[in-house]
Order: C-alpha cells, then sequence, then structure tokens
C-alpha cells in the first residue's frame, strides 16, 4: 500500500538538497569555472568554454598547459565570464588538432577501420608540434619545415619516409587554407620546399624489401600456429599484400569458379578508383576451406584469439593447469581479425623464438612475384599482383639471375 501521508523532515531535507545539487550542475555560468581538458588525439590541453574549445598551446599535463590555462581563466573572469573579442589566429597545435579529428573520419575503410594514412598524420605533426606548436599558424615558413625534415634525418629516418612526412605537413596547411584558417601565403612557400633526393640529402636509404629464404620461413612457422601459418602460405600463393589476407572475410570468396576469386572491399589502391581481385587455386581452396567452415558468413578468416588458443595449446607450461587458452589472463586486446601491424608482429615473434633473422610478411609478396614472374612472365605477375604498372612490377619481382649467368658462360 503507498504512503500518502505527509512528508517527513528528511524527505524535505533530501530534496532540498537534490535541488541544490541540480542549480549547481546547470548554472555553470555564475558559480564553476571549465576544467582544463586533455585532446586525446593531440595530447593537447584545452578548456570547453563559452560554447567553444579554446586550446592553450601545450602538452596537457605540463606547467606551460597550466600557466596558460590560469592565464586564459583570469581574463575569462575579468572580462565578467566572456572571452575576450580577439582576433587571433590559431597555433600550429591548434591547426594539428582539428586536422587530426578531420583526418580521424576522412582516413577510412568502408568498414570503419583507419587506413595507413592516418597514422602517418599522427607520426607527422608530432614533431611538427613538438618544435612548433606554439607559433601562430602564420609564422610558420620554408625554413621551419626544412628543421624538421633535418630532425628526422638526425633521427635516422629513411629519406622516402622522410618525404612522405613532410608532404602530411604540407597537406595539414593546404587544408588550412581550403578552411580559412592559414593565410594562402604559408601554403605558397612550403610548396617551394622539394623532397629529399636519392644520394643528394645525408638522409638514409630504406633497405631494398627482398624474399624471405625458404630456411627462415621453415623455421618461423615452427613456432606459429595453425591460423598464422595458413596466412603466410596464401601470401605465397597469391601475391596478397599482408593486409589483404589479414581483413579477408567469408563474404569476400566467390567460389562458384574453378579458381576462387575474392572482390576485396577495401585495398591499398581503392582511393584511386582501382580495383583488386585475389584468386585462390586448389592448394589455396584446401588451406580456406577449414576456416570458411568455422566462421560465419560475414565473419574474418583469420582470428588472432584463435591463432593465441593454438599456440597456448601447443604450450602447456605458459599457463596454470586445468587453465583453458581462452581463460589466460593477457594485458593485450585481440581483436576480432588480423591487422598488418598485428600479423608482423607474431611473425616476428616466431622469428625470435626461432632465433632467426626478423622478416615481415611484406617480404612473401615479393617471394610471389618472383616465382610468379620466372615460370609465367612479367604480364602474369603484373595481374597477380594488382598493379597497374610494370614498372611496379619490377620491384617486386627479383631478377632471375640463373639466366644471365647461363648466357654470359656461354659467350665467354
Amino acid at each position: 500500500m503507498t504512503n500518502t501521508g505527509p512528508k517527513s523532515s528528511s524527505d524535505k531535507t533530501r530534496k532540498s538538497t537534490r535541488l541544490t545539487r541540480k542549480s549547481h550542475k546547470t548554472d555553470t555560468s555564475n558559480e564553476s569555472v571549465p576544467p582544463l581538458k586533455c585532446h586525446k588525439r593531440s595530447g593537447t590541453a584545452y578548456v570547453h568554454i563559452n560554447g567553444e574549445r579554446k586550446y592553450l598551446g601545450a602538452k596537457f599535463g605540463t606547467a606551460k598547459a597550466e600557466k596558460n590555462y590560469n592565464k586564459l581563466i583570469t581574463t575569462w573572469l575579468a572580462n565578467g565570464r566572456q572571452l575576450p573579442d580577439d582576433s587571433e589566429e590559431l597555433t600550429i597545435t591548434e591547426l594539428c588538432a582539428k586536422y587530426i579529428a578531420y583526418a580521424d573520419s576522412y582516413y577510412r575503410h568502408k568498414d570503419g577501420t583507419h587506413t595507413s594514412q592516418f597514422l602517418n598524420v599522427k607520426l607527422s605533426l608530432r614533431t611538427l608540434i613538438k618544435l612548433y606548436g606554439d607559433l601562430s599558424v602564420s609564422e610558420f615558413s620554408p625554413k621551419k619545415l626544412k628543421t624538421i625534415m633535418d630532425t628526422w634525418v638526425k633521427d635516422e629516418i629513411s629519406r622516402k619516409t622522410i618525404n612522405t612526412f613532410a608532404g602530411t605537413i604540407k597537406r595539414c596547411f593546404k587544408w588550412g587554407v581550403s578552411e580559412e584558417l592559414v593565410p594562402g601565403s604559408v601554403m605558397h612557400g612550403l610548396n617551394a620546399v622539394s623532397g629529399l633526393r636519392a644520394g643528394r640529402s645525408d638522409a638514409k636509404e630504406s633497405e631494398p624489401v627482398k624474399p624471405v629464404s625458404e630456411a627462415d620461413i621453415a623455421a618461423a612457422k615452427e613456432h606459429l600456429g595453425d591460423t598464422v601459418n595458413t596466412m603466410i602460405d596464401l601470401q605465397l600463393l597469391t601475391g596478397a599484400r599482408p593486409g589483404e589476407i589479414a581483413t579477408l572475410k567469408n563474404s569476400d570468396i566467390d567460389t562458384s569458379g574453378e579458381v576462387w576469386t575474392a572482390e576485396l572491399s577495401h585495398h591499398k589502391t581503392l582511393h584511386h578508383g582501382k580495383t583488386r581481385t585475389l584468386y585462390f587455386g586448389t592448394r589455396a581452396q584446401a588451406l580456406l576451406r577449414p576456416f570458411m567452415l568455422k566462421a560465419g558468413k560475414d565473419a574474418y578468416l583469420f582470428s588472432p584469439i584463435q591463432s593465441e588458443q593454438e599456440r597456448y595449446a601447443e604450450a602447456p607450461t605458459h599457463r596454470r593447469p586445468n587453465q583453458k587458452p581462452n581463460e589466460r589472463k593477457t594485458e593485450r586486446t585481440l581483436g576480432d581479425h588480423y591487422t598488418s601491424a598485428s600479423y608482423r608482429r607474431a611473425i616476428a615473434r616466431a622469428c625470435q623464438e626461432a632465433g632467426i633473422q626478423p622478416w615481415s610478411p611484406n617480404q612473401l609478396r615479393h617471394n610471389a612475384a618472383t616465382k610468379v614472374r620466372k615460370e609465367f612472365g612479367l604480364e602474369a605477375a603484373q595481374v597477380i599482383l594488382g598493379h597497374s604498372s610494370a614498372d611496379i612490377t619490377q620491384v617486386y619481382a627479383e631478377v632471375d639471375k640463373a639466366k644471365a649467368l647461363k648466357v654470359i658462360r656461354e659467350i665467354g
């Protein structure tokens, strides 16, 4: 039965307390001070004030961020809790934070995952913020961009990567110009900075990617489970990129023909309007079939969770007695499918356990290219690898030196 009698004094006190808390929570204009916050993507300190996000030109948690925050709040309070009406332009840190937020949504595949370009954006702008984050955007100049590039040279970053990072910084300022955040003259000056040329700078050259020896592949596979070993074998048979195998779904594969095919929904050249098809012969089909039967229709075929269970099932000393593999506690969060990075790390770990020089799954694509080109010619390798130009295929396929040596021996 509901009590409808008069409310006690304690009930009235609780109600009054709730009303006081509610009034304090909503009436922020008179009592509360906006707190100092951290922008997750860039690590920059900011404060949300009068409906506007104001970046403070320093990393969150630093003394400088605290100083700038106190200065802004003092000015805001002195101005009647209103931001002063000024026309100060953005700092470079503020521009980078806005561009990262834009890149976060722009550089994504159809399935919502980030493309590799998003990581390049974060890595490139990190140095820009560290060296010049406090400057206004109009103060950034070609010489400052060259200073950043020299810093990367001293850090022994390869020449091609430096050029990629410098191009990302230019795109950041170009985007700023398009959003009317940066004067056009700044971008005009940055366009005058050329990329580093081979043999014309102190930047190191990246080592050419070569095929992996069969002995090293076999040694690493002894320390891997069936899942990763199958991914390796499929790369060797198809010439696929690591990410193309890692993100392969059951629904991608058309099994209606003698040769199975997979029209990939996202791949490296998708933004250029290119298509990418993988081809699976009888040996590749035999490798795929068990994984296709276990996975759901729209599920990824290769799961790191499954791979870890296989790995620890074969190494019982790594877990407590009677502990199942999927009950093992780990600090890592395993996804529902491999990525290029997690696939590469699994192989690197296996190489370390085998005591051999580390190799990456990118090299397996070169193994496949060399074999296809040797047996079926350059044009066939071009189709299998998904290249639009034979010149690109030349980079991946090792020259068959055996034929050249035979000719030279006969010529004398």
